[in-house]
């Protein structure tokens, strides 16, 4: 973790001394609606939220690098039976870095489109059951041993679009795609997140 967060800062810090007209920031709020893509059972969209800070570090007039700090509300549904399912709800710290272009829309604001990496780390996370009468509820285990449930680390590619108005207020759209097997002994299990929100840029 300090080591997560000592990356981060150093890249922010670089791009920061090499950003071109001004260094800009933003935050970035909404929904999440993730799953698992798995070979290990079906499974259904869940519900969490996401909360972004970036920094908006120009390198040309219509490009831009936004590295970010987000907290990621991740997971699935897993379909056990036609009587239940268990919920797997994960909270996770991403650190995403994004390549942006602006399309200026005249005085109005501009369209925004980007993509980049992402790396995650889990933080901690729940199942709860809900089978028949039976309920159920426990920790998630980080880690590659037997009995764990998932691994840590993920690492993925991002993708997000939106329209920021010239005050700064902005919706915005985007979709994670987790490239890190998680599963920790066998099988496949790797997220992915779509989600919509709202933000504000300077």
């Amino acid at each position: 973790m300090k080591k997560l967060l000592l990356s981060a800062t150093i890249l922010f810090g670089s791009l920061g001394a090499f950003a071109q007209g001004g260094l800009g920031y933003g935050l970035r709020a909404g929904v999440n609606i993730p799953k698992y893509s798995t070979s290990l059972g079906d499974t259904k969209s869940n519900t969490g939220f996401f909360v972004t800070g970036y920094l908006d570090a120009p390198v040309s007039p219509y490009f831009s690098v936004q590295p970010g700090l987000s907290l990621q509300n991740k997971g699935a549904k897993w379909v056990e039976t036609s009587n239940g399912e268990l919920k797997e709800s994960v909270m996770s710290l991403d650190i995403p870095v994004n390549l942006v272009a602006k399309l200026p829309t005249g005085g109005s604001g501009n369209f925004f489109i980007g993509a980049g990496p992402y790396v995650g780390f889990g933080l901690s996370g729940k199942q709860k059951g809900n089978l028949g009468d039976a309920k159920s509820e426990r920790d998630l285990e980080f880690g590659s041993g037997e009995g764990k449930d998932l691994k840590r680390t993920d690492f993925g590619v991002n993708f997000l679009a939106g329209y920021q108005l010239t005050n700064g207020f902005q919706i915005n759209a985007g979709y994670g795609l987790g490239l890190t097997n998680l599963a920790p002994n066998s099988g496949s299990i790797k997220n992915r997140v779509w989600s919509v929100g709202i933000g504000f840029g300077l």
